[in-house]
């Protein structure tokens, strides 16, 4: 099975907020990238609002969005967790959580009214949270001469590329975080504008982060 390219997760915790008939709705939405990380997120919730009634949630992990998986903590089944899990899976994003701790007002908001609530405050919470995508990149050393220092450093400003670490010792080694259709055209670029005098290696290959 081909790596997926890229996904959508979170980067920055958003929060959200809902009242409806003195009800009140707090979410969370969290980055959580295994089940264990999202019990522990779950788990802190429940403590910090240990005096709340619900704690309705979902989940998909994994890349690809392999995994999915909703708690209605007791509210009417389908009314809390499948509602979240709709707005989880509408902002596309995976190894993420949601969390929605409901403080009971004392009157019944009915089915319809619960599944308006959860939804709108994980919405919120989602709307407010940063959202970045991972894409699957290369992490790229070239090494060449000093007399190439210009000609390479040129290349990367004029293509937006930055240099993560640089190394001056007997050569130059410049390390630089792309995708890997980006690292074709450095490899054919630079190797015909310095006659070869450039040379390539992938130290490791993973997921990085583009803020959206």
């Amino acid at each position: 099975m081909a790596q997926e390219q890229e996904y959508r997760t979170i980067a920055q915790t958003g929060y959200g907020e809902y009242e409806e008939k003195k009800s009140r709705f707090l979410a969370e939405a969290l980055f959580a990238d295994s089940a264990e990380a999202a019990d522990a997120e779950l788990a802190r919730i429940r403590k910090q609002h240990y005096d709340a009634r619900h704690h309705c949630s979902a989940r998909i992990l994994g890349v690809g969005m392999r995994e999915e998986r909703s708690s209605d903590d007791g509210e009417p089944s389908g009314t809390a967790g499948k509602p979240i899990l709709d707005c989880l899976r509408g902002s596309g994003c995976t190894n993420a959580i949601v969390v929605v701790t409901r403080y009971f007002g004392g009157t019944l908001l009915g089915t319809g009214g619960l599944v308006r609530a959860y939804s709108k405050a994980a919405a919120d919470a989602l709307a407010n949270a940063r959202i970045v995508t991972m894409c699957l990149c290369h992490v790229v050393q070239m090494t060449f001469d000093y007399s190439h220092t210009d000609r390479v450093l040129y290349y990367l400003r004029q293509n937006g590329l930055e240099t993560g670490e640089q190394e001056y010792t007997d050569r130059v080694r410049f390390t630089v975080t792309l995708r890997p259709e980006t690292e074709a055209l450095l490899r054919r670029d630079l190797t015909a504008q310095t006659n070869g005098g450039v040379t390539f290696s992938v130290l490791r290959e993973g997921y990085f982060g583009l803020q959206e």
